[in-house]
């Protein structure tokens, strides 16, 4: 058993689930979506990412790309959720769009599970 693997596969599969419980729920209710499980989706997203730098393989690289896209989405839903606390009333369209942002990391974080788990399906023992 290949412990960086375990290791990897546990942040990139850990990534997706933690986006997945703050994503599920009423699109226009915040107070159904965590802000502490978006900071942790983001935490883990972050370590994912960096986990991945070091693969210099063709998969590696579409690895690495739907992680940034999953950290860069979801650093806006954290970004547009202070704007909306802070500087403005957390309406509906302010909510919506934190959701929004967070479903579309959930997507590229399922797209990376999905590679990875074909790459890992493809591989050699």
């Amino acid at each position: 058993m290949n412990l960086e693997k375990v290791i990897s596969g546990f942040f990139i599969i850990f990534a997706m689930t933690l986006n997945f419980g703050f994503f599920y729920g009423d699109m226009t209710d915040i107070a159904l979506h965590s802000k502490y499980e978006l900071f942790a989706a983001i935490v883990v997203n972050l370590i994912a990412t960096t986990l991945k730098l070091g693969d210099k393989t063709q998969m590696g690289s579409v690895l690495l790309a739907t992680s940034l896209v999953a950290d860069i989405q979801l650093i806006a839903a954290a970004t547009v959720w202070s704007i909306g606390v802070y500087a403005y009333t957390m309406d509906v369209e302010m909510t919506s769009i934190v959701i929004s942002l967070a479903g579309g990391a959930l997507a590229a974080n399922v797209i990376s599970v999905i590679l990875y788990v074909g790459d890992t399906l493809r591989s050699k023992r």
